[in-house]
């Protein structure tokens, strides 16, 4: 199997797209923005979120279903696996259960934080089970980075609820909305500055910070301002997507209309939630979303 750091295509092909809910419409928001032209496949799996909570065995068990499901029924030619916990934990699961090359959020955001690193220290905020699987340190590791990750479990539910800056987050009344964005400015804040004083306590100097969760890009301004002066905002499912550009020698960003066909987006419960929700996290409506049903 050719790995996605080397394959080119000359056709248009299918990209499958895979979360265990919502926050990795993010990924595809971006994915969207770089390839105007291709066609893309996209499944939550709303029924069974989340994964953080199960067993490894469980979650690659679920990751493969979907991976399948993408690949054997949606003729995918490429996965991008926009959950960061799937990617830390069943990454290897859904490489052996499909034949198309695969690629996870974790490996490219810590390329990104390489690249932009001068100190080679950095610090990575993420949900629970990624920061206890240490993906994103080991990864950071493997390119010669100090990294201190920490859980971050109030951002999620916020980001949910619509309390972010972005235009189209919620619709309460403009005061209620800023103080809905002045609550989630003051958790980022508190979170941050437990986070500097313990990479202070260890002697290290981090001038990047990457976003793990593919919900925190609707949190991205809000981090840029409350960062240190200098500090880099490394948004992994960006990452993720000009990683995927370069797997496809796709360079067109040019930000065209889809045609009718070129999206199609599956669920497995909640078809209704994801139609609501997931405009916030795609920055565009997510159109009819369809019931699946991957068994147990």
């Amino acid at each position: 199997m050719s790995s996605p750091e080397n394959m080119t295509v000359t056709t248009t092909p299918t990209i499958g797209v895979f979360d265990s809910g919502f926050g990795g419409l993010t990924v595809l928001r971006a994915l969207l923005a770089h390839m105007p032209h291709a066609r893309f496949a996209f499944i939550g799996d709303t029924a069974r979120l989340p994964y953080g909570s199960k067993s490894q065995r469980t979650i690659a068990r679920y990751a493969a279903q979907s991976a399948r499901f993408l690949v054997n029924e949606q003729g995918a030619k490429f996965l991008v696996i926009a959950c960061n916990t799937a990617s830390a934990l069943a990454l290897d699961a859904i490489k052996a259960a499909v034949s198309v090359p695969v690629l996870g959020v974790i490996e490219p955001g810590a390329e990104a934080a390489a690249a932009a690193s001068r100190t080679g220290d950095v610090l990575v905020i993420a949900t629970d089970a990624t920061v206890q699987s240490h993906a994103y340190a080991a990864a950071c590791h493997a390119r010669g980075l100090r990294a201190l990750e920490k859980a971050c479990p109030l951002l999620v539910p916020l980001v949910e609820e619509g309390w972010t800056d972005t235009a189209d987050a919620t619709e309460a009344p403009a005061a209620h909305a800023a103080a809905q964005v002045a609550i989630t400015a003051e958790v980022i804040r508190i979170y941050l500055d437990e986070l500097n004083a313990e990479a202070a306590a260890l002697g290290m100097n981090p001038d990047t910070l990457v976003l793990g969760c593919t919900h925190y890009p609707l949190l991205r301004s809000l981090f840029e301002h409350a960062v240190p002066r200098g500090m880099r905002v490394i948004d992994s499912a960006e990452s993720a997507a000009e990683t995927a550009v370069r797997a496809f020698g796709q360079q067109d960003t040019e930000a065209l209309p889809l045609a009718p066909q070129a999206l199609r987006c599956f669920a497995t419960d909640s078809v209704e939630k994801f139609e609501r929700l997931g405009s916030r996290f795609l920055g565009r409506p997510v159109g009819n979303v369809e019931l699946v049903d991957l068994g147990g």
